[in-house]
């Protein structure tokens, strides 16, 4: 079975419809061999302070600030959808995880920060 993630619940409904998958659940779409689901853009809010706790106010004399690794967290309100997409990548029944997000830089990198943070090793 193929999950295909798109970067919006919108783009996930038509892609659905186009592909004939009409079963719907919570938070994805199912049948035919396939799972729809979906993810919202700017998912992954970060402020400064998680790196140091001097961040929490703004001074001049910090920048450039630039980590040596970039820290992701889920905002609250996405929470439920991460975690459905997280159940639905460590799903048996999926065998492989398709990449249906927005063209371009910003939905790439959508699509990886969610497959990376759900731990997924399904071949893309």
């Amino acid at each position: 079975m193929l999950l295909v993630v798109a970067e919006k619940n919108s783009v996930g409904v038509a892609l659905a419809k186009a592909l004939g998958v009409t079963e719907k659940k919570d938070g994805f779409i199912e049948s035919n061999g396939y799972i729809v689901s979906w993810y919202v853009t700017s998912c992954f809010p970060c402020h400064a302070d998680i790196y140091d706790e001097k961040f929490k106010k703004w001074d001049i004399a910090d920048l450039p600030t630039i980590p040596d690794e970039w820290q992701f967290i889920i905002a609250e309100d996405k929470d439920k959808q991460f975690g459905i997409l997280r159940q639905l990548m460590d799903d048996n029944r999926v065998t492989e995880v398709v990449n249906a997000c927005d063209a371009g830089r910003e939905g790439e990198l959508i699509f990886r920060l969610v497959y990376n943070k759900a731990l997924c090793n399904k071949p893309k």
